[in-house]
């Protein structure tokens, strides 16, 4: 909700691609390393309940969002990553507090605390009201507040509502929030690569949810024969918590690969962190949720000699990159190249490089295999909250050229074009402007930079 303009162009103009090679062997990975935990898909809709908020002097919108789930259901977020753009219509994906700005946050607890003892959650606002002190509390002035809270621990914000009894139950969860533990996955495989020669059982998956019950599949185009099993050897097509499942490959099948989805109607954890699967978007958590459909996936793949490889990749926020982990079930020695890291794994062991990323870099590599095998990464590396805005930056309360519909400062409520700014807060909404400047830089030098940038901060 919080959006700083003059930043997220920058990240543009700085992200990189990286180029994952490979040198010798095969290798087989499974899909995008945002999609490897599975869970929820979402994407992201309108701010629908607000009020206003006042930071550092200036008035901003402060709610929830909206956001659908693909292929069904709906829940609602919370903003935790207050000065940077969200974008309409992006793709999200849940995932674990490691994965986000939430990593190193000791707060994180507490923001799950007032994820719990408010709206929506709390949606008694009556009741509510009489608890904290307020005379009384709408569903506008309630999310407005208890996004205010949340800011104050995601982002050391204070933020106060403009409404007198809004602020009552910011201040009231503030100061009682307590430190939760965080919530588990909705729905996660691992690991969610696996290989071996034909003729065994590979594997096993293990399954993580909070289902009672999900569905699993073999993917269409799956060799004849190929069958998904339990540990008795029997054809599985259901699974619950804690089950593990193989992939039974019968001797004398070609090389080759397969896939497997799990999928399941469930309510994702509250507390859960949803991030922006293929550009820079604000990061969110989830405060309420209808029953949605999740799911997760995960690939074998197999030969009857050579180099047999395995690869998973995982978003590493501690280290500040990409923890590509790859193992060698076959007879010869895997080798493959990433980023400049050439890599070599013996049969029958298994190693874990880092492939460092700078905070927003954008990430793009290929990884192919034998038999036209290939699977690419795509991502942004968003691990920290995006910094305050520079002193000299003064927040605009006008929302952004693409933005349609009114609103001052945070995320906006009217409809939005698609990949559209909603938030606003915090920011110059000059994003043109900028991009102008941009071209003046080379055709100006140095010395009309200086004199641009000085009028343009007067403006604001």
């Amino acid at each position: 909700m919080f959006s700083v303009r003059r930043r997220g162009v920058a990240r543009l103009a700085a992200a990189t691609v990286v180029s994952g090679l490979v040198a010798a062997g095969a290798i087989a990975v499974a899909g995008p390393a945002l999609a490897e935990d599975g869970g929820a898909t979402a994407t992201l809709g309108d701010l629908k309940t607000f009020a206003q908020v006042k930071i550092d002097g200036h008035e901003y919108s402060a709610g929830l969002f909206e956001m659908k789930v693909q292929p069904g259901g709906s829940i609602q977020t919370y903003c935790i990553d207050l000065h940077t753009d969200a974008l309409k219509d992006q793709e999200y994906k849940e995932v674990g507090w490691d994965q986000s700005v939430l990593h190193n946050n000791k707060n994180a607890g507490k923001i799950r605390w007032i994820l719990q003892n408010s709206y929506p959650q709390v949606n008694d606002l009556d009741a509510l009201a009489k608890k904290v002190g307020a005379k009384n509390l709408t569903e506008k002035t309630a999310a407005a507040a208890t996004q205010a809270a949340i800011w104050y621990f995601s982002d050391n914000a204070d933020a106060v509502p403009v409404n007198k009894n809004a602020q009552a139950l910011t201040t009231y969860l503030r100061d009682k929030a307590e430190d939760l533990e965080e919530p588990k996955a909705s729905l996660s495989l691992a690991p969610s690569s696996v290989a071996g020669k034909s003729g065994e059982r590979l594997g096993p998956v293990s399954v993580d949810t909070n289902a009672a019950k999900a569905s699993v599949s073999l993917a269409p185009g799956a060799p004849a024969g190929v069958k998904l099993v339990d540990k008795d050897g029997k054809v599985v097509t259901d699974v619950a918590n804690g089950d593990k499942v193989w992939f039974d490959v019968p001797a004398g099948t070609a090389d080759g690969s397969a896939e497997l989805t799990v999928k399941a109607d469930t309510t994702v954890p509250i507390g859960r962190a949803f991030v922006s699967t293929k550009v820079k978007s604000q990061t969110l958590i989830l405060a309420g949720t209808s029953t949605s459909t999740v799911q997760a996936k995960a690939t074998a793949t197999w030969a009857k000699k050579g180099a047999i490889p395995a690869v998973t990749v995982e978003k590493n926020c501690a280290k500040g990159g990409l923890d590509v982990t790859a193992s060698n079930e076959g007879d010869e020695d895997f080798t493959f190249e990433v980023k400049g890291q050439k890599v070599t794994i013996a049969g029958g062991q298994s190693k874990t490089v880092l492939v460092p990323l700078a905070e927003d870099e954008a990430y793009d590599f290929t990884i192919t295999g034998p038999n036209g095998f290939e699977k690419n990464f795509k991502g942004v590396l968003d691990c920290k909250p995006a910094a305050t805005p520079a002193p000299s930056t003064t927040p605009s309360n006008e929302p952004s050229a693409a933005t349609a519909g009114g609103s001052t400062g945070g995320s906006t409520t009217g409809s939005t074009t698609g990949g559209g700014d909603l938030a606003e807060t915090g920011s110059s909404n000059a994003t043109p402007m900028i991009a102008g400047i941009a071209a003046l830089l080379v055709v100006l030098g140095g010395g009309a930079v200086f004199f641009l940038r000085k009028k343009k901060t007067a403006g604001q």
